[in-house]
């Protein structure tokens, strides 16, 4: 691995491109942080996948293209004497030692759980009125549900045990057939809610990333339906043109294909 000293040569290095680029490229000089903001969520997804892939090469360029992003923030920031590179560094430096009083002061903790509500103990006492502050509005609904729960578990309010959460989760079923039975959309649309909602926290228990495991099926039945596909086009027949059974068939060929 490279030097520390390397580290921060690569570091100046990126630093000293963006500036050029923010001063010559046509391109560079026009974006603002709004202008960005959409790249950056595509580049944060890139790297969730190339992570969910396990592609360490991949990660690599989609880690270098999230940390442009980064510097390019910091630039902009820098060109209206709000922040720089260095004052965001400090920030995170400033608020890692804060947040870590079992590392940099005389707190004692027994394991990760009591670090992670510290953690959130410490985000009440810097000014938050709620725990959930934190959570973007914006993110996708499944993460922010997982996000939720995670918040809460940090100041004790959580299930005592897994059955418990078990059995929140055929309540909820039972309440969603029970609207279903009725029609009441509406009501059928909130209750499917509380299951999806049941359902992650249920996952938690199970050490169980929801996200990671839902994209992980998505993933499995994307290769089974494209070779589906691709057995019909070797027929030469369109599959809105094939029965079901005769599409089950490659699909269960698919599911006995060796797994990458």
């Amino acid at each position: 691995m490279n030097t520390r000293q390397t580290q921060l040569n690569a570091f100046e290095r990126l630093l000293n491109i963006m500036d050029e680029l923010r001063e010559k490229c046509p391109w560079d000089k026009k974006q603002t942080m709004q202008t960005l903001r959409h790249l950056t969520i595509e580049e944060t997804y890139e790297l969730g996948d190339a992570i969910l892939d396990n592609d360490l090469n991949e990660i690599k360029k989609e880690l270098g293209d999230l940390m442009l992003h980064l510097v390019f923030y910091a630039k902009i920031g820098s060109e209206t004497n709000d922040f720089d590179i260095a004052d965001v560094c400090n920030e995170i430096c400033d608020k890692l030692i804060h947040r870590h009083p079992h590392i940099y002061s005389d707190t004692l903790v027994k394991d990760e759980e009591e670090v992670k509500q510290n953690w959130e103990k410490l985000k009440l006492k810097e000014g938050r009125k709620s725990v959930l502050e934190g959570v973007p509005k914006s993110l996708p609904a499944l993460v922010k549900a997982s996000r939720i729960q995670d918040k809460v578990k940090g100041v004790g309010f959580d299930w005592e045990e897994s059955h418990q959460v078990w059995d929140k989760v055929q309540e909820e079923l039972e309440e969603l057939h029970v609207e279903v039975e009725a029609g009441d959309q509406d009501k059928i649309e909130a209750e499917f809610g509380d299951v999806l909602f049941s359902m992650i926290n249920y996952a938690r228990f199970l050490n169980v990333n929801p996200e990671d495991a839902l994209e992980r099926t998505n993933k499995k039945f994307i290769k089974r339906f494209q070779y589906l596909e691709s057995k019909a086009a070797e027929l030469g027949k369109p599959l809105m043109d094939m029965s079901l059974a005769e599409m089950d068939v490659f699909w269960e060929e698919a599911k006995r294909l060796p797994k990458k």
